[in-house]
């Protein structure tokens, strides 16, 4: 097995620094991406499911060469550049590959991901690769079997090429540190954050180290870091996909999802990954709420007529960026011009009191325990318990820690004061999900928006500046899906993202809007510190 080590001891030339500090300016000189109907030749930087379909198709490359390629893409860039984004490439990846190619020559038919490279977060269970959630504790664990998920996207053809770093047990949305491989940096500036604790797969997939990425959201951890990263990120309604072999953090408020570059690419992917799984009981609500084809809305008219509820009291007006809040109202013109209704301001009843009432319980240890008991290979580590015994944590979670600890092991998370469960099962949870979908019920409103961030990524570093982080206060408590799309960028090219939230299992809906704003507005713009 090829392991990447991904430390902190990177080299960090004069050159480097240089290029860290490349100006806004010089970002908007790289060429946009091109409109979909004027779809260039193949080239690695930018492309598209449907790019390197196309090329393979007309044989103007082969499966194991654009394998070669983004393979070729991490061992030149991650380590050298200090992106820290990747730490182990899949040495099954060629292989699988080269099979594919034989397999196109003697039946030349493609299957929905054939060929398509996928970079997965550290928690996804990986039969090949080890999967450790970031966490010294888990350093070389090999699952028995794969993630749902992940079954799902080599069933489409899909060829897991790499893992990314990822936060330590998911715990930070702000930043993204391993105990195992140090942290991961903003691929638009180096000296800036991911977010977190997806930021390894947002900054991979921004600096086109692969074209699928998956990550994980318990509160923030897909839509954070595709925000900060100029992505397109997913979190689908709790139900939608399964989290069966995603190491949790919190069982009733994860979710796994798509991170990408475009809309279309990430209802595709969407059209692989979500579906009933007997293994999570919450997915057969999905079974009522089945979408054929999460591409089918895809229209540059997609948002004529759609009502969009502004909801201002989500973004703390007084620690808000200035420059974030100019682009949010650009944004918000923008999808005026293309035909939504903007009903501005929205007020949802009782707001700040139902989401504060709504905080995060305590439920890692519980679930912990029951993923540490699927492993065969983890003989040292059975229990949470173990891992605080042995501090195999970074020092800068043991507030976390001793969070979790304080839930009795023998307690399960319906037992306690309040429960610990799902939206049905806690009344706060779902009172906060009435007043939502009440609110756009009375308003006629198809979607929310607000900004994903409220502020851009901070200093490596820094934890004193605002957040600004929004993700958190509505669709983690609700289980309503929320899609972020990228909305423009503020000083020192800095990316920032739009969030739109829609009623429980209208992820159709929301690509549908997501893909007319972002077909009109063409944000996208490739790093350049990874040409």
């Amino acid at each position: 097995m090829h392991t990447k080590a991904c430390d902190t001891k990177y080299l960090k030339n004069t050159s480097l620094k240089l290029l860290a500090s490349i100006t806004a300016s010089l970002l908007f000189m790289s060429s946009a991406p091109m409109p979909e109907k004027d779809l260039p030749e193949f080239t690695f930087t930018e492309t598209t499911i449907e790019n390197i379909h196309s090329a393979i198709k007309t044989k103007a490359i082969t499966c194991q060469a654009i394998t070669q390629g983004f393979i070729d893409r991490i061992t030149k860039y991650d380590e050298i550049s200090n992106l820290n984004a990747i730490i182990y490439i899949n040495p099954k990846a060629i292989s699988k590959a080269k099979q594919m190619d034989l397999q196109f020559t003697e039946e030349p038919k493609l299957k929905p991901l054939q060929c398509i490279p996928v970079i997965l977060k550290d928690n996804f269970d990986t039969a090949d690769m080890p999967t450790e959630a970031g966490s010294i504790a888990l350093k070389g664990s090999i699952p028995p079997d794969d993630a749902f998920i992940v079954k799902k996207l080599r069933d489409a053809g899909a060829i897991i090429i790499a893992k990314s770093n990822m936060g330590e047990w998911a715990f930070s949305p702000n930043n993204t540190i391993s105990s195992t491989h140090g942290e991961t940096h903003n691929a638009y500036d180096l000296s800036r954050v991911p977010a977190g604790s997806s930021g390894g797969t947002a900054s991979a997939i921004a600096a086109n180290f692969g074209v699928i990425g998956i990550g994980s959201d318990t509160g923030n951890s897909i839509r954070g870091p595709s925000s900060h990263l100029a992505l397109v990120g997913m979190r689908s309604t709790i139900g939608a996909t399964s989290r069966d072999g995603i190491i949790p953090l919190l069982l009733n408020r994860d979710v796994g999802g798509p991170m990408l570059r475009t809309v279309k690419d990430t209802a595709r992917v969407f059209n692989a990954i979500a579906g009933y799984d007997e293994a999570d009981p919450t997915t057969k609500a999905y079974l009522d709420h089945k979408v054929a084809d999460y591409t089918a809305k895809l229209s540059l008219n997609g948002l004529e007529g759609v009502r969009l509820g502004v909801l201002r009291e989500i973004v703390d007006e007084t620690t808000a960026d200035k420059d974030t809040l100019k682009v949010y109202a650009q944004a918000l013109q923008d999808l005026a011009s293309q035909g939504a209704v903007i009903v501005d301001p929205i007020t949802i009843p009782e707001f700040e009191k139902l989401t504060k009432a709504t905080g995060f319980c305590s439920r890692f240890r519980y679930d912990l325990n029951n993923y540490l008991a699927t492993l065969t290979s983890r003989n040292e580590i059975k229990t949470l318990q173990d891992v605080v015994a042995q501090k195999k944590h970074r020092p800068e979670n043991a507030g976390s820690m001793n969070w979790a600890m304080k839930v009795p092991a023998n307690i399960t998370p319906a037992e306690q004061t309040p429960p610990c469960v799902d939206v049905q099962g806690d009344p706060r949870r779902k009172a906060l999900l009435n007043a939502v979908v009440n609110t756009m019920d009375n308003l006629k409103l198809d979607a929310i928006v607000y900004p994903t961030w409220s502020n851009p990524p901070r200093k490596i570093g820094d934890s004193q500046s605002p957040s600004g982080n929004n993700s958190g206060k509505i669709a983690p408590h609700t289980g309503q899906p929320a899609i972020t799309v990228p909305m423009g960028y503020v000083k020192n090219g800095l990316p920032v993202g739009l969030q739109i939230l829609g009623r429980p299992f209208t992820e159709d809906k929301l690509f549908q809007y997501a893909y007319a704003y972002e077909q009109a507005t063409m944000h996208r713009r490739a790093p350049l510190l990874f040409p």
